[in-house]
């Protein structure tokens, strides 16, 4: 079989603009060790993404693929509407106790996305369930990625997502995110400007009605728009203010959980007490499909009630091969130390790209842990960003051939203001950040020259 031909004629593949296939060959990934992965013309290329911010542990794990092996010949599928497994009872248990706080009851989801819309259907009916029935609007950040559901897409910042999908679920609203590099007046006061922030979320919240808001949601460090981290005591004012006004405070950790930032959950270390969260990705460092919506003791309890029921589910929730899987990627983490790793290098990580803030079209270099945003811009004095024709030149046309070609794996992205991403595998060191350094820097030489 011709993989291209077939991949061009019958693929749908995701996120992608179809129409270039009809001329242009189709990138074919066949194989992946560590943190490299080979095309079907024998290239070697490193995984700067971890696939998609997923394989936390490197390609080609053999344990992982034999444990998913074992479970699917013992019990490979079986619903639990009403069932348990041993793999899903198992993971539940586990990740409640590595949860923060009192978050000890999970419901399983296969993808980000879906957790996300599991937690807006939480809250509503939290709310219903505890005599406050107008609680359902949810307020995010401007830019903020939240999923590609009805649901999820309705409470994502970004308008041009969303404008072939509407009209959504209503009861999304947004407020400004974190991102300093656009705010340059509070530079020398990271505090004001985490003060700042929050306080438009309670100013949505008293605009719309308190009595009309279920939650917020927060990704730890904002993946759309290029890696924003919180300013210091943002996220507890956050908290103090949803306490106030009875809402529903929701930790979006889908990127960020699970080492992504050198704990299991990225909450614990940026201050961050959620009522809900929602995990997916690194769960199972992409070697089975496996998600969860984490609750807390105080939104669990009304559910508990004697003839109520959540009618929401997946028939792949909590899938046993998945959650098997996902057990033994976290025994694997924890052996290897992959957390501390995060921690032990992510200065090195951040240094060695800063190196690239000597050519002009670097503007800033931001992040945490091993997710870094490089962002690029038109005028460095001025900040200015690219008009469409050169967003579409660099960030469609250019970067990501150019890096591929050069053996780079990334994200060219601009949802926000123009970036360039990297969330490499856990296992990656100073050897691959040399590498992803070395190849950008060329290949932005280059783009230099286009804009």
């Amino acid at each position: 079989m011709d993989t291209q031909s077939a991949a061009a004629r019958h693929l749908w593949m995701h996120f992608s603009r179809m129409g270039n296939y009809q001329e242009n060959p189709v990138p074919v990934i066949t194989r992946g060790e560590g943190v490299h992965v080979w095309d079907d013309r024998g290239r070697r290329i490193l995984d700067g993404l971890a696939g998609l911010f997923v394989v936390q542990a490197g390609h080609g794990r053999q344990e992982l693929v034999e444990v998913a092996a074992k479970q699917a010949s013992e019990l490979a599928y079986f619903p639990i509407w009403g069932y348990a497994t041993k793999p899903a009872a198992e993971l539940a248990e586990r990740l409640a106790h590595l949860a923060p706080g009192d978050l000890n009851r999970v419901f399983f989801t296969t993808g980000g996305g879906e957790a996300v819309e599991s937690a807006w259907k939480v809250a509503k009916q939290y709310f219903k369930l505890v005599g406050k029935p107008a609680k359902h609007k949810v307020i995010s950040r401007a830019v903020a990625y939240h999923g590609t559901p009805h649901g999820a897409l309705a409470i994502t910042g970004l308008p041009a997502m969303k404008k072939d999908f509407e009209p959504l679920a209503p009861g999304g609203f947004r407020v400004p995110n974190t991102n300093l590099y656009r705010h340059p007046e509070f530079a020398d006061d990271l505090e004001a400007f985490g003060r700042w922030a929050a306080d438009r979320i309670e100013e949505a919240i008293l605009f719309e009605g308190a009595d009309t808001v279920a939650a917020v949601v927060l990704e730890p460090v904002q993946n759309s728009g290029g890696c924003f981290t919180p300013p210091p005591g943002y996220f507890q004012r956050v908290r103090e203010i949803c306490d106030r006004h009875d809402v529903l405070l929701v930790a979006d950790e889908v990127i960020c959980a699970f080492g992504r930032h050198g704990t299991t959950f990225a909450s614990e270390k940026f201050g961050l007490q959620p009522d809900l969260l929602t995990c997916a990705k690194g769960l199972s460092s992409g070697y089975s499909p496996i998600a969860a919506l984490i609750a807390s003791d105080r939104v669990m309890e009304p559910f508990l009630g004697g003839g109520v029921g959540f009618a929401h589910g997946y028939t792949f929730g909590g899938h046993p091969v998945s959650a098997a899987v996902a057990l033994a990627n976290l025994d694997l983490m924890e052996r290897e130390g992959l957390n501390q790793r995060v921690l032990d290098h992510q200065d090195a990580f951040r240094e060695t790209l800063s190196k690239l803030l000597d050519l002009p079209i670097v503007g800033d270099i931001r992040g945490d842990g091993y997710f870094w945003a490089v962002e690029l811009v038109k005028d460095k004095a001025s900040r200015e960003t690219f008009n469409a024709e050169e967003r579409e030149r660099l960030v469609r046309g250019f970067l990501p051939g150019a890096l591929f070609e050069r053996g780079l794996y990334c994200r060219p992205d601009d949802r926000g203001d123009v970036v360039v991403q990297f969330a490499p595998p856990l296992i990656a060191g100073q050897a691959e950040f040399d590498e992803i350094e070395q190849i950008l820097r060329d290949t932005l030489l280059e783009a230099q020259k286009l804009v």
